[in-house]
């Protein structure tokens, strides 16, 4: 790191950093923090010129404690009359934030739209940005290592920005947390930081965050991240050729949905992917055998993720080559016929008051005393805790006050988020999010330029040539009060 001075108009910043593993253009994101003068129109006078964005600071030439001169305009903010109505460019960034109807955008830092399309997607989970907030407790576990606590913590910093700020952010600190515990995310090609995989970016950020908040043990539920997008699937492994039969659980963050000739929606997708073929020893044939892998969900979370397969690695050209197929996927899904009978029997009541209680709102007539029932057996018949149904056990409410209503799950989901890809390879092309957000409107983030979308759009993200489409999506739990 090199530190330097920087004059603009009457004002001296001293003691910048400079990253000189960075591209000049991150130095110049810092800037506009700090100015409000965009990138583009900043004007940094070095030895020989001016500062490019992707010059090779090795032969700029910077020295420890230069004095370097900027020169450029800062987007000018519209001042109110003294009396007069209040616009929303006179109100402070906070307000306008709230005015606007959604959070800024993200500065593209060279090739980092998988990041900033993974993070507007997770940003707009607020009970992640809850649990964050309570992180760390007043000191810090000693287990959770220094790469995953700085990179929490960065997180935590970018969604309080985020929500803070109209213009757009420059996520430096944490796209340095990133690099710093994920190396891959650094990797270089003829000088130029490359374009990374989406999913792999969410996935490991998901892992770091879950760490991180279990073992601090921060707010209500310390394994919140599991809550909101943990999946509990129970598998029958089975081997035709000798009969061998058992049973295995295990965690996902994601369901796959595997695209084939014979896949056009996402359910067939999902089915796919809950069904596969592993060979392993078989004890009873003394050799290796094939399996079949029949998985079901047995537990649900709040917010549901699912990720279309769409890229395998090609041997004729050794690189991923990406899926173009159309899979549509739907507003609303419905996973109960993916389900465990276990989860289907603590499904059942929820989604027959679900549907009551749409009913009503529809103008249709239902049968109060059946609701009624099914309320009671409800609550008698769950036994213990369940991402899927909520916490059942019931603690004994106050003299005369009314036990509270618990919230369960009930299978049915809504889309929330889609995040997209554009172009033939993972490792190039282009990444975009496209987020609901809580007064119902669709934002499309590309990178530091939120559009407005209308919901009819979103569906066409489906596929089948070469604009963006669906590569994950985030559906949120509709649940009900029992």
């Amino acid at each position: 790191m090199l530190k330097v001075s920087v004059k603009w108009q009457k004002e001296v910043f001293s003691n910048m950093e400079i990253d000189t593993t960075q591209p000049p253009y991150v130095f110049k994101c810092q800037l506009y923090d700090l100015t409000g003068v965009p990138p583009e129109r900043q004007k940094i006078v070095v030895k020989g010129g001016l500062l490019k964005d992707d010059a090779d600071w090795s032969k700029v030439g910077i020295k420890e404690g230069q004095k370097l001169m900027m020169m450029g305009t800062a987007d000018e903010i519209v001042k109110a009359p003294e009396k007069g109505p209040i616009f929303a460019e006179d109100m402070p960034e906070e307000e306008q934030a709230v005015a606007v109807g959604h959070s800024a955008g993200l500065v593209n830092l060279g090739n980092t739209c998988y990041m900033n399309s993974t993070l507007q997607c997770l940003h707009s989970v607020p009970e992640l940005k809850s649990a964050l907030i309570q992180y760390p407790p007043p000191v810090r576990s000693n287990t959770v290592d220094q790469s995953s606590h700085s990179l929490t913590v960065a997180t935590r910093e970018l969604f309080n920005e985020l929500d803070k700020n109209v213009r757009p952010v420059a996520p430096v600190r944490f796209l340095t947390a990133l690099r710093s515990k994920y190396p891959q995310f650094a990797q270089l090609h003829n000088g130029v930081y490359m374009q990374q995989d989406a999913e792999e970016c969410w996935t490991q950020l998901l892992f770091t965050l879950s760490s991180a908040l279990r073992s601090s043990g921060s707010g209500e539920d310390a394994d919140a991240l599991k809550k909101f997008f943990g999946i509990d699937l129970v598998s029958r492994i089975h081997c035709p050729e000798s009969g061998e039969e058992s049973m295995e659980t295990e965690s996902v963050y994601s369901l796959k949905c595997h695209i084939s000739q014979e896949v056009n929606h996402l359910h067939e997708g999902l089915k796919r992917g809950l069904k596969s073929e592993l060979e392993k020893s078989s004890p009873s044939l003394g050799r290796s055998a094939v399996y079949t892998k029949d998985s079901r969900i047995n537990d649900l979370p709040r917010y549901l993720t699912v990720q279309f397969v769409r890229f395998f690695w090609k041997r004729e050209t050794n690189q991923k080559a990406k899926i173009l197929r159309k899979v549509d996927y739907p507003l609303s899904l419905d996973v109960y016929d993916l389900c465990s009978d276990d989860l289907c029997k603590r499904l059942e009541v929820p989604r027959r008051l679900l549907r009551d209680e749409e009913g009503k709102k529809a103008g249709l007539k239902t049968n109060e005393s059946s609701s009624t029932k099914d309320n009671d057996v409800k609550m008698t018949d769950a036994e213990g805790p369940s991402n899927a149904s909520g916490d059942s056990s019931v603690s004994a409410p106050g003299e005369g006050a009314p036990p509270e209503k618990e919230k369960h799950l009930t299978g049915i989901y809504d889309l929330v988020a889609v995040l997209t890809h554009k172009g033939r390879s993972a490792d190039s092309g282009h990444y975009v999010a496209w987020v609901k957000q809580e007064n119902g409107k669709w934002i499309q983030f590309d990178d530091d330029n939120p559009i407005p979308q209308r919901e009819e759009d979103i569906t066409r993200l489906s596929g089948g040539g070469d604009w963006h489409m669906a590569y994950i999506c985030m559906y949120k739990a509709r649940d009900i009060s029992i």
